[in-house]
């Protein structure tokens, strides 16, 4: 298992493309295609690279895909509509692999819960880690958090990107109540390199396509196995989802992680990757 220290990787030369409607999606497998598949979604503040932790351990006995979703890492988009639920169903279509149990981060759990209910023939099991369903109400935010957002909408009106991504990993990675100072500073710097990545894209405005009705209140409807994971320090909200999912879809199992934000598989790999084994075990996926 990788430490922190080496979870951003460079991307390799030979970088595979899927032409998909007004995009080329850049993705990467590892494993042999015979085995259960897993597609792994990243979180908003980063890239595919946040996995590279646990890819080489899951390959042993999975099928492990994932992509730059269209705005991050190596993906190319035109500002045209589209479907971030098509987008994996194209991949996964291209792969030639029916069905795919999702692990997604944040934005990519949201992903992976909406493509459980618009497709639920295609999704074999479900995990996401700080992740909220679409159409979940807004919710009041901590002082400090407000904070944190006021000086984003600052940068943001200033169109001071560098600063603006920093700030989100300050506000998202580290979390509103650490100070990066306490903290392993192979991850602190990993972090801010994951989300850095993605500025070559601001330009881009691509207009993804909602679920309808969204998944807010259609939980009910998710069948599959499902483990909903949450880093304890990470925003009020997230932890508010967090409950709000286990307890919303039947049978889902949960999981905290002590001493981390919104990153808890780049944080702590290992803790991470022993739970998520542990689970694909207990369910046969």
């Amino acid at each position: 298992m990788a430490s922190p220290l080496t979870c951003f990787l460079a991307y390799p030369r030979n970088m595979p493309h899927l032409d998909v409607d007004g995009a080329q999606l850049y993705y990467e497998t590892d494993g042999h295609i015979s085995s259960p598949a897993l597609l792994l979604l990243h979180a908003g503040i980063a890239n595919l690279r946040m996995w590279d932790p646990q890819v080489p351990a899951l390959a042993t006995d999975h099928f492990v895909i994932r992509f730059d979703t269209r705005g991050y890492g190596q993906t190319n988009t035109e500002d045209v509509e589209f479907s971030n639920r098509e987008d994996a169903l194209d991949l996964l279509d291209h792969l030639g692999v029916q069905k795919a149990t999702m692990v997604g981060c944040s934005r990519g759990g949201g992903i992976a819960i909406d493509l459980a209910l618009e497709h639920p023939d295609r999704v074999a099991g479900l995990l996401t880690i700080g992740s909220g369903p679409s159409g979940f109400p807004e919710l009041e935010l901590t002082p400090e958090e407000d904070d944190l957002f006021d000086r984003l909408d600052v940068a943001f009106e200033a169109a001071d990107w560098n600063t603006l991504y920093d700030l989100e990993v300050q506000l998202w990675c580290i979390g509103p109540t650490r100070n990066a100072a306490d903290l392993d500073p192979g991850f602190v710097a990993t972090a801010y390199a994951l989300n850095r990545a993605n500025i070559a894209h601001v330009a881009e405005r691509p207009i993804p396509i909602p679920l309808e009705p969204p998944a807010y209140d259609r939980l009910g409807d998710i069948t599959v196995p499902t483990m909903v994971t949450v880093g304890e320090q990470d925003l009020s909200a997230a932890l508010t989802q967090y409950e709000y999912l286990r307890s919303a879809i039947p049978g889902a199992d949960g999981a905290t992680f002590r001493d981390s934000a919104h990153l808890p598989s780049v944080e702590h790999p290992e803790a991470f990757h022993m739970m998520l084994t542990d689970w694909l075990t207990r369910h046969k996926l």
